[in-house]
């Protein structure tokens, strides 16, 4: 049994991981200071976890959660684009200065390993599909900025300070417990709430740009698998399906798994967003033994069930 500290745990892909992690029978931790996160996500853990209320912008507060951890998920964060525009300074502080002061606390509790939630916007708009982790980076948002600069604080605390780092670049996780309850929530999540409420869901843009969209379920093996893979430290990993579906596809898809009629309406293109997204998961399956199980189609099936169940979920979403 091994000790995991999980930043984020209260957030959508964080208490994923932790009723893995506990599936598993490890011993959890969760970081959260509920910005972003929800107790409700940990609400039938909550018996099975130690909870440190705790921002990671404050590293003496950071602390004492890290002692006797083997491994580090950080997966605390400010994840939204159209907020970092409109404030980047508080984008600025989480992600990266928070992401520096976990590192610092957990080289200085003798951490085995930190797994670093990276993003796929880093990549901005490439010049070619698919991705792969040797293409340069070129952030179009403060978020994007933000999760990279993390990235490179995570690489220089391997070769600076000796802690093992793994860098997993997530693509468009979606899932049970996406919170759908805001604008700058995950994409899937207000389609999901939109059709199921019977109202049209907005698309930015034509529709015809695409995604990489990938299942939480596999984002959660990915990142397990990164904490023990031999020769994984100081690497950056695609984590994704290989895929990618149009937004209308998604669209056309979720209408036909919901029974829906209601069609989208469209709304002129957000600054920072990318055009299209698709990864080359070689590395992955080379280097942490990552295959994901769950296809794009069943992973939106589940997601469905799983909101069809949380009317009072639903109802908070924005209209």
């Amino acid at each position: 049994m091994s000790s995991f500290l999980v930043t984020g745990g209260a957030g959508f892909i964080g208490s994923a991981l932790v009723r893995e992690l506990l599936q598993r029978g490890e011993r959890v931790r969760v970081v959260d200071n509920f910005l972003t996160g929800h107790r409700r996500n940990l609400t039938d853990v909550s018996a099975r976890i130690e909870l440190f209320e705790a921002d990671i912008r404050d590293l003496e507060q950071l602390r004492p959660a890290f002692v006797g951890v083997d491994y580090v998920l950080h997966h605390a964060a400010i994840a939204s684009v159209p907020r970092s525009i409109e404030d980047p300074i508080s984008t600025d502080r989480t992600n990266v200065q928070g992401t520096l002061n976990v590192l610092l606390a957990a080289r200085d509790a003798g951490v085995k390993r930190v797994v670093y939630a990276a993003s796929s916007s880093a990549y901005g708009n490439a010049p070619s599909l698919p991705q792969t982790e040797t293409m340069p980076a070129n952030p179009i948002s403060p978020y994007a900025v933000s999760k990279f600069a993390g990235e490179l604080y995570a690489k220089v605390f391997v070769e600076v300070y000796g802690l093992e780092t793994v860098r997993v670049r997530y693509f468009n996780v979606f899932g049970p417990r996406q919170d759908p309850s805001s604008p700058y929530s995950g994409v899937l999540s207000l389609f999901i709430a939109a059709l199921l409420r019977g109202t049209p869901p907005t698309i930015y843009g034509s529709g015809e740009q695409s995604r990489d969209f990938t299942f939480v379920d596999n984002a959660v093996e990915a990142t397990l698998l990164a904490c023990t893979a031999p020769g994984a430290a100081g690497k950056v990993c695609n984590v994704a399906t290989g895929e990618r579906y149009t937004i209308n596809q998604t669209i056309a898809l979720l209408r036909r798994i919901i029974g829906s009629d209601v069609n989208p309406v469209y709304a002129a293109p957000r600054p920072g967003d990318i055009l299209h997204s698709q990864a080359d998961i070689t590395l992955a399956r080379q280097l942490l033994g990552y295959d994901p199980k769950v296809s794009f189609e069943d992973g939106l099936a589940r997601t469905v069930d799983w909101y069809r169940t949380s009317e009072k979920l639903l109802s908070s979403a924005p209209r």
